[in-house]
């Protein structure tokens, strides 16, 4: 992939393993909508607009947001095409690593990622979308017209889980204010467990209500950087009994277990014969 700087625009040229359809659609955000061509999102208090056209990519935000926030967050700085290769083991994962050429794992600022994630309970993408705007809209910092940030955990500790009633959240309403507490006193340090061990950040969320397996890898994944975790939901538990043996480890995809769980899903959901029944969201 080669990166240049134009006025206005970062271009990624040469970009085979960039695909923003499946990057967005894949389910690890929920805050990236298609407009035409393009797809516009916010994170990390920042909105951008991406165009792909082919294997070039063109980012419509300065150098320095491209070098300290975007760069990080797509992952630019690792070999797909290499991870691909070592998780092509066998017929079915090759041909999952080659459905799902073009995800990449986004690295997501780790609060918003929790609370997405516990918003993502038995629920499916539109509507997790929805909770999430409204979220947005009503408690985060407005960084453009009718355009918020995600909500800081102080903001939303400081909340009463009536006040949330207006996201249509149901039970998940007392976990967002749980997790938020949580993390603006200290007693869950996502910036430290991102630092830590992978069995260390697993056993913290796990303490926390609303949180099981699924969720936690997923935190763990997509807000933690911890590319070793595999979260497994339905789709997940179908391919694995279908495809692999019995008592299967992902620990024999070494440090690229999360990267093969995304390929795997992804091919579950939108190409293996199992996928013939599409169904928009299930509990784990």
């Amino acid at each position: 992939m080669d990166i240049t700087y134009n006025s206005g625009a970062v271009i990624l040229q040469n970009a085979e393993d960039f695909d923003a359809d499946k990057i967005f659609d894949c389910g690890q955000c929920f805050r990236w909508e298609k407009k035409g061509d393009a797809w516009d999102g916010i994170a990390m208090g920042r909105k951008l607009s991406l165009l792909q056209d082919g294997t070039c990519v063109r980012l419509f935000c300065g150098t320095d947001d491209f070098e300290n926030v975007w760069r990080r967050y797509f992952d630019l700085d690792r070999d797909y095409a290499l991870v691909r290769q070592s998780l092509s083991t066998d017929p079915y994962m090759k041909k999952a690593c080659d459905f799902g050429k073009g995800i990449r794992i986004l690295r997501q600022e780790p609060w918003e990622a929790l609370c997405t994630f516990i918003i993502s309970q038995c629920n499916n993408i539109p509507r997790i979308k929805g909770i999430v705007e409204r979220l947005c809209s009503l408690f985060g910092e407005e960084i453009g017209e009718g355009e918020h940030a995600f909500p800081t955990p102080e903001r939303i500790a400081r909340l009463e889980v009536e006040t949330l009633a207006p996201l249509r959240a149901g039970y998940r309403a007392s976990y967002i204010i749980s997790a938020a507490r949580a993390v603006d006193a200290g007693e869950l340090d996502l910036d430290a467990l991102a630092s830590g061990s992978a069995d260390d950040a697993q056993r913290a969320l796990l303490n926390m209500p609303g949180i099981g397996k699924k969720v936690a890898g997923c935190v763990m994944l997509f807000g933690l950087g911890m590319l070793e975790a595999f979260p497994v939901d339905t789709w997940m538990k179908k391919a694995l009994k279908t495809y692999f043996e019995p008592g299967f480890d992902p620990a024999v995809f070494a440090g690229n277990a999360g990267i093969a769980q995304q390929y795997i899903f992804y091919y579950s959901r939108w190409g293996d014969s199992l996928s013939a029944e599409k169904t928009a969201g299930k509990c784990e």
